[in-house]
Parts: C-alpha cells; sequence; structure tokens
C-alpha cells in the first residue's frame, strides 16, 4: 500500500464522494457564522460535519492536508451533539462546530503520527489536553492534519505522507509545519483546526493561506499530550478564517494544566469580548531592524499599507527596536525526545531531520544550561520592551512560499543558509502573544500576513488590533477557488521510500 493509498482509506467508502457545484457548501461559512446558525437551528451539527468531510474527502487528494480523516467518530460526535441540543443542552459557541487538529496533538484510540514513519502505527491512548477541552466544548474532531515531520521545518514539504500542498497555487507549499491545518481551513473542509509554533508554525501557514494564525503567551495553552519538537519554546493555538474565530477557538483552549510543565497561571479572560475593546488609544510600535531587511517588493508594499491602515486606527506610531535572540539555542530538546526513537529507528525518519537529529547529540549540558538561563531571563524581561508602545507591527514572512520542489531540494540539500524563520521564531523565544492575519495578495495571487505582537498575556489587545484591521479591509474574505479535478502538478523528484 502507498502512502497516498493508506492517506484516503482513512475515509473508507466515503471518498467516492464528489463536491456538488450547485450551491455554496455550508462549510463556507466561518466559525462564528456556523455557530449561530446552529442555536437558530437553521443547521445542524450533522449537516455542517457532512458538508467538511465531502469537501475534505474530494479535496484530499488535490490538497493532502489530511492524514486521517475520521469520518464515522466525526458523524458520531454530530449525531450526539444534535441530540443533546435539541434536548436543551448546549455547550457553548464550539457546539456542533467541525474542527481539525494537526497529527501531533494527540487523539485517544486514533493515530497520531506528527507525519512521520517512525510513528505510523502509534494509537494515543489519552487526548492530548486540547483535544479534551475542544471535545468537552462540543467541537467534532473532524480529522488530523498533515504537517512537516515532527514540526521539524516550515514548508510541510517534509512528510512521510508527501508534501501538502498550498491552496492558492499547488506547486506551492502551504508554509508549515501547521501546512495542513492552513489548507484545510482556507479551503472549508473545517471552521477552524489547531495548529503548534515552535518557529512560526502557525503563523507561516496562515500567512502563505490567508488565514489567521494566533500564538498565545507561552504557557496559556496546554502542550501536554502534544508530540514535542522543542518543549521550551512548543505553543499551541488556533488558525481560522477571521479573529473573531480565533477569539472563540482562544477561550476554551486557555487555561492552567498542572500536570503540563510548560503551563503557566493565568487570570481567565473572555477574549471574543476584549477583541471587541477600542484601538484608538494604542501606541504602535514599527520594529524595522532586522525584521524589515530583504523583503521581496511585494511584500514591502502590502506591509506598509496595512502599517498605514493601523496608523488612521490607533493614537501614535513610531520606530522600535526589540531585544535580541542571539545565544539562545536550545534545540537539544529536539535530540533529548527522539534520543530512543532515533537510536532504534535512524532510517524511517526523512532525510532532513534524520540529519538534525544526528547532530543533537553534539550539543554541550554546559551550552544549553546557558541558554535556558538566558531565555528565562529574557521572558522575565520582554514586558520591558513595551514601555513606551504597546503593540508591534511587522511583516509575518519576509519572502512569499518558495515551491514544493524548491522546498524540498533546499531541505535535502546539506548546506549552510539564512535562518528560513525568519520573523517569527524570535516571538517563540519572547513567548510572547503574536497573530498573523492577510493583508494582501502578491502579483502573482500568493497571500500575505501581517503580524501584530505584544507583552505576555496581552492577547486582547492584539486580537482587538487584528480584528479592527480585519474589519477596515477585505482580504479575508478572499478563497481560492479548488476542484477535485484539479491536475497536481508532479514533483521533479520524490523522497526514496526506502530512507
Amino acid at each position: 500500500m502507498t502512502r497516498r493509498d493508506f492517506t484516503l482509506t482513512a475515509a473508507g467508502a466515503f471518498a467516492a464522494t464528489r463536491l456538488r457545484a450547485q450551491a455554496p457548501s455550508p462549510a463556507s461559512m466561518t466559525l462564528a457564522e456556523a455557530s449561530a446558525a446552529i442555536r437558530s437551528g437553521r443547521v445542524t451539527s450533522l449537516q455542517l460535519t457532512e458538508a467538511c468531510l465531502e469537501r475534505a474527502v474530494s479535496l484530499n487528494p488535490v490538497l493532502n492536508a489530511y492524514i486521517t480523516i475520521m469520518k464515522d467518530k466525526a458523524l458520531e460526535q454530530a449525531r450526539q451533539l444534535d441530540a443533546e441540543l435539541k434536548a436543551g443542552k448546549s455547550r457553548g459557541p464550539l457546539h456542533g462546530i467541525p474542527l481539525a487538529l494537526k497529527d501531533n496533538i494527540d487523539t485517544a484510540g486514533t493515530r497520531t503520527t506528527a507525519a512521520s514513519a517512525v510513528f505510523d502505527d502509534r494509537v494515543p491512548a489519552e487526548d492530548a489536553e486540547v483535544t479534551r477541552r475542544l471535545k468537552a466544548a462540543g467541537a467534532v474532531i473532524l480529522g488530523k492534519t498533515n504537517m512537516h515531520e515532527f514540526a521539524n521545518g516550515i514548508t510541510s514539504a517534509t512528510s512521510y505522507f508527501g508534501p501538502v500542498r498550498n491552496p492558492w497555487a499547488l506547486d506551492r507549499n502551504p508554509g508549515g509545519s501547521s501546512g495542513g491545518s492552513a489548507a484545510a481551513t482556507i479551503a472549508d473542509t473545517c471552521f477552524g483546526a489547531l495548529g503548534t509554533d515552535t518557529g512560526g508554525s502557525i503563523r507561516v501557514p496562515a500567512s502563505y493561506c490567508n488565514l489567521v494564525g494566533l500564538k498565545p503567551t507561552y504557557g496559556l495553552v496546554s502542550i501536554r499530550g502534544i508530540i514535542p519538537l522543542v518543549l521550551s519554546l512548543d505553543h499551541c493555538g488556533p488558525i481560522t478564517k477571521t479573529v473573531e474565530d480565533a477569539a472563540i477557538l482562544l477561550n476554551v483552549l486557555a487555561g492552567y494544566d498542572r500536570l503540563d510543565i510548560a503551563s503557566v497561571k493565568h487570570e481567565r479572560e473572555d477574549y471574543a469580548a476584549l477583541m471587541r475593546q477600542p484601538v484608538n488609544g494604542l501606541r504602535l510600535g514599527i520594529p524595522r531592524a532586522p525584521y524589515f531587511d530583504a523583503l521581496d517588493a511585494d511584500v514591502a508594499k502590502l506591509v506598509e499599507d496595512a502599517i498605514g491602515v493601523m496608523k488612521g486606527l490607533t493614537k501614535s506610531i513610531r520606530d522600535v527596536t526589540l531585544p535580541s535572540t542571539r545565544g539562545i539555542n536550545v534545540g537539544a530538546e529536539f535530540y533529548g525526545y527522539h534520543q530512543d526513537f532515533y537510536a532504534e529507528n535512524v532510517s524511517r525518519y526523512q532525510i532532513p531531520t534524520r540529519r538534525n537529529l544526528s547532530k543533537g547529540n553534539e550539543a554541550k549540558a554546559a551550552d544549553y544550561i546557558k541558554s535556558m538561563w538566558k531565555l528565562q531571563t529574557l521572558r522575565r524581561t520582554i514586558d520591558d520592551a513595551f514601555t513606551d508602545f504597546d503593540l508591534v507591527v511587522l511583516p509575518t514572512r519576509r519572502h512569499s512560499p518558495r515551491t514544493i520542489d524548491a522546498s524540498i531540494k533546499r531541505e535535502e540539500v546539506e548546506k549552510v543558509r539564512n535562518p528560513e524563520l525568519e520573523n517569527t521564531s524570535q516571538f517563540d523565544t519572547f513567548g510572547i502573544p503574536a497573530v498573523s492575519v492577510p493583508c494582501g495578495f502578491t502579483a502573482a495571487g500568493l497571500p500575505i500576513g501581517v503580524m501584530i505582537a505584544g507583552p505576555m498575556f496581552s492577547e486582547g489587545r492584539v486580537l482587538a488590533l487584528a480584528r479592527a484591521y480585519e474589519q477596515a479591509t477585505e482580504w479575508h474574505k478572499k478563497r481560492p477557488v479548488l476542484s477535485p479535478d484539479m491536475k497536481v502538478p508532479a514533483l521533479a523528484r520524490t523522497t526514496d521510500d526506502s530512507q
């Protein structure tokens, strides 16, 4: 059985379903719109789930966004939630809403692979804490999305199950490592998805797919039950069609988890309400160096246009600087998690992951400890940088996405290059909230995102400015034209299955 066959058989007999062109799919609604439709009785969870499954199965041969489609479990959940609502029980805004999960987030009884042959038969016994929270809030878990192997990359091109394709241009990568979550959401196969972000893996695919991607404050959302990349930098958050949808999801995801060593206690907040706060008193900072260096021309223009819009919405704007993150390297945690797996299954890792792990045992304990001290000090003091301004605004990415062929070639050839994470990884090190929102399209029709970030636990303000900008523009309303009959570009080369 080939990787492609294995992916598609997850849908079983449902795989023959085709998209209906006669009318817009109910799955094209935003999460907030779908929630209102369910509560009003205009649509049922079962109808929404069937619509999402229909699109997911029909489009997966084109996008390769899903590793596992959980058809039977999703339909069972939807029927149960419809029955609860009919009996007068509502679990809240997520009641009956179909969502997808990145495939490094554990789901009890359903395999969680992190897009690797190393874990191709791994079936967790328990849900991740975020999975449990979503289920308790009434969400329907539609499936597990494809990703960059073990979240160790920014393209979603390196995956045991094949590369994820960008819905806006099938020859391009969709960003990563949560590329499947972004592709699935913008393709209207779900009403939102969870991703993880260690160096930009929520915000980059959101930018490349014309979506909202929110990385919360480190520790605000539990990462227990998520296969780690670098635990000290790992975050979990939503990828959605609108800022409001992200706020609704964050309301459910946020909360202390005493069994998660990264979790922090923070007073409960209503992010859906906080995003509606006025922004006319906000002072914006523009950290031009180094974040605006060597921008693509289209990116530079679109981001400056976005800054101009935000300038008209807020109190003031000026150039600022943020602390450097140089000298902080805690990547040894990646090798630490994989040490035993790597020793036993080295040939089952993809080439780029294998190469990165082979260097892991070169890390010195003293260097790691010193980096951890610097990391903790920086996170304790990062809010000091915001003394004279409230939020920063900058490009999410400096460049538009490469082709999948080019991405694979770069990842498999060992060569020192400029950092691929560009503008996003610093904010994982800072541990502060950051959101990417759509701000336009290049001349080639590829989406671009602008990033807004603030001090620790300033999610409310970050979301408020993102929403104000979103309401002042139309970019977030654009969707790619997709069909199950679209021709998928052939790859110039593929990773050898025997590697």
